[in-house]
């Protein structure tokens, strides 16, 4: 059988522990749109991990760096896919995993360009009556959710934003480090929400394409993305929209500016404390 090899030879500590947090997590995952790990191997200070093979490579080769343009019902398959898998991961599995690192490079496509979810070097494993939460910056830039930059504290919302970032760059056909009119990709379509929102799809699908599908998914890519975290959605209720079988939410015409509490340091008992509100501001 074919298969892919992911090599490393760095020998350092954060390597193997990167390296065996991979095999760890995705050794014990079964879902049909996530990698599937075959083996690894550990030898003269050389990780193998070995992979099934998908031959159509990464999300982000087809839609920036491929002259053929992703048909618009390949894109809205691989966002239904991309989005079971996360359901899967922070709901349906016995424990929820926190990929920490979804973005394009990262989902693989197979023969039939179904999603298959990979690279969990930085997965974490969390009990789902605890919740996700875990300090420690990880992550790209330009997925990473702004609690988390400002705060360090990632969640399943973090997760849930970077998803929203990945919705917006397959409408959009746009990078998410890429700056437009001097604002990032999340605040550039949220202009358009609140105005002509199809003036941000990509402007190669124009072809074919569904209207509904694609405002609908830059819709749910906004409410993924949204400043707070509390207002995210949570991956169920966005299938659910993406379906259409719930309503569209009703955001804000602007982007909203973030406030978040900063947690305060452990104090010994009797000592006071203040908890810090930060505002990004744009």
């Amino acid at each position: 059988m074919e298969v892919a090899v992911k090599k490393d030879s760095r020998g350092s500590t954060q390597c193997k522990k990167e390296c065996m947090a991979e095999v760890t997590v995705i050794s014990r995952l079964r879902h049909q749109n996530l990698v599937q790990l075959i083996g690894w191997c550990h030898d003269g200070g050389e990780f193998h991990i070995l992979y099934e093979y998908l031959p159509n490579g990464s999300l982000d080769y087809h839609l920036f760096c491929n002259k053929t343009p992703l048909a618009w019902t390949v894109r809205h398959k691989i966002s239904l896919g991309l989005a079971s898998a996360l359901l899967y991961l922070h709901e349906e599995w016995e424990q929820c995993v926190l990929h920490w690192d979804i973005k394009l490079s990262n989902i693989m496509l197979d023969s039939s360009f179904n999603v298959k979810l990979g690279d969990f070097g930085l997965a974490r494993l969390m009990d789902h009556e605890l919740g996700v939460q875990t300090t420690g910056l990880a992550g790209t830039l330009g997925y990473l959710a702004p609690e988390y930059v400002y705060i360090g504290i990632a969640s399943k919302e973090s997760d849930v934003y970077s998803f929203g970032v990945v919705a917006l760059e397959i409408a959009t056909g746009k990078k998410s480090v890429d700056l437009m009119e001097d604002k990032g990709l999340v605040e550039w379509v949220w202009n358009h929400y609140g105005r002509e929102l199809q003036k941000a799809m990509d402007v190669r699908l124009w072809i074919e394409f569904v209207e509904k599908q694609v405002k609908c998914l830059m819709i749910v890519g906004l409410w993924y993305a949204h400043p707070d975290q509390n207002l995210r959605p949570s991956v169920r209720q966005a299938i659910q929209v993406l379906n259409f079988e719930a309503t569209m939410p009703n955001l804000p015409s602007s982007m909203p500016i973030p406030l978040f509490h900063v947690p305060a340091p452990s104090v010994r008992s009797g000592e006071a404390f203040i908890i810090t509100s930060v505002d990004m501001g744009r």
